[in-house]
């Protein structure tokens, strides 16, 4: 596994008189955990929305696995094998967590009065590869002992965990994730950062936007910096740390040097 699974060149979004993003060129390459971060308002929820297909682009194009999927819709994108989370998990909370997972599986039966009762074996097999497939993943996030309660009765910590889980019941190449340790106490952060190198040593891609520096410090590599729409700069999390062009970017002004 080797080369770039995404390449995005040239990608400009207005909103109105806002310039969101001015020309954003990225690569991310395949079996990293590639980190974009930037200050506030530097475009980094845009670009998600873009890549992922929630909103088109004015101009550019993103390139997913070999292909064009400028303007493709989410669940094509999905299907494709390009899948994220969302910073607020999207759980239908009444539904269990089994339930949930189950929303995303790829080639679901489908539900019917018809196929309730004349399901064929074929389908009747699938939804049992389905659920076993839920419970795997429910094993591995270490939400095997909540799978049968509600969304709603999860903690915050255990919501994120399920977000994740619900996008690789998608089978994804590439993970996008949105500020998976956002409002997350620090043992369960650090225990979501365990969960993602481990997809990464199975060689799964990882793209994540976050803002808490420690997580991004201890897993992330290599790290993307965006500001007022464009990219800044890209390199290991000590050398962007250390840079003065982006100590200016977070701080608003020039970073004093002895």
């Amino acid at each position: 596994m080797t080369g770039s699974i995404l390449e995005v060149r040239g990608l400009a979004r207005r909103f109105g008189g806002v310039v969101a993003l001015a020309g954003l060129d990225l690569t991310v390459r395949r079996g990293t955990v590639t980190a974009l971060i930037g200050p506030n308002g530097a475009g980094k929820s845009t670009a998600f929305q873009c890549i992922s297909g929630v909103i088109r682009p004015d101009s550019g194009t993103v390139r997913f696995d070999g292909r064009d999927i400028t303007g493709w819709r989410p669940d094509r994108i999905t299907g494709a094998g390009l899948v994220r989370s969302f910073q607020i998990a999207r759980g239908i909370p009444r539904l269990t967590v089994l339930e949930n997972l189950l929303l995303y599986g790829q080639a679901q039966p489908g539900e019917s009065v018809l196929t309730s009762f004349l399901a064929t074996p074929a389908q009747k097999r699938r939804e049992e590869a389905l659920k076993e497939k839920a419970r795997a993943i429910a094993g591995r996030l270490n939400l095997a002992r909540v799978l049968d309660n509600p969304a709603a009765a999860l903690s915050g910590g255990q919501k994120k965990l399920m977000e994740i889980g619900r996008a690789l019941m998608a089978d994804p190449k590439l993970l996008i994730l949105d500020e998976p340790v956002a409002g997350v106490n620090p043992t369960l952060s650090a225990e979501i950062a365990t969960h993602i190198a481990h997809l990464r040593d199975e060689g799964m891609t990882v793209l994540i936007v976050e803002h808490h520096m420690d997580f991004v410090a201890s897993l992330c590599d290599p790290v993307i910096v965006m500001a007022e729409g464009r990219p800044l700069m890209e390199g290991s999390f000590d050398q962007v740390a250390n840079d003065p062009r982006v100590q200016e970017a977070y701080m608003g002004r020039r970073a004093v040097h002895a």
